[in-house]
């Protein structure tokens, strides 16, 4: 099985909270773990936010951040292609999603057309999860 994380699930695997042992249950049982490109930059940017809204924890923070820095070459990376950047927007009209959770969906759709092991979309987004339905992808529900 490839996982998919888009920035929520992969967020979970280094932070612990709601569904963060589900995650790594889908982790341990990957035979790879797959992102979109833009994922590094939306889950530093939250961590980042994460640290300012509470200082205390900027140094537990920043080890994640390097943590995540030290994993990202070992994940599977769908680029922002024009035509993942199409499907996206074709996705965002359709199911009325935000930008990046639009790039999520459609990299996820990319990354299963094109694989031959089943692909799960982990996301807990409650569009994303109705819309990844409808496309027939296998995921993880809130």
């Amino acid at each position: 099985m490839i996982l998919f994380c888009d920035t929520s699930a992969l967020i979970k695997l280094y932070v612990a909270e709601a569904y963060s042992e589900e995650v790594m249950d889908l982790y341990r049982k990957a035979n790879l773990v797959v992102v979109s490109r833009v994922t590094y930059a939306e889950a530093m940017a939250g961590l980042s936010r994460r640290s300012r809204e509470s200082p205390v924890d900027r140094m537990k923070i920043e080890a994640l951040k390097e943590a995540l820095r030290k994993d990202w070459p070992g994940f599977g990376i769908v680029e922002l292609t024009q035509s993942v950047a199409e499907l996206a927007a074709s996705y965002a009209d359709l199911f009325a999603l935000r930008g990046f959770d639009s790039i999520q969906l459609a990299s996820a759709k990319a990354l299963q057309m094109k694989a031959t092991d089943p692909v799960h979309f982990a996301c807990f987004d409650q569009r994303l999860v109705q819309a990844s339905a409808v496309l027939g992808m296998q995921t993880s529900t809130t």
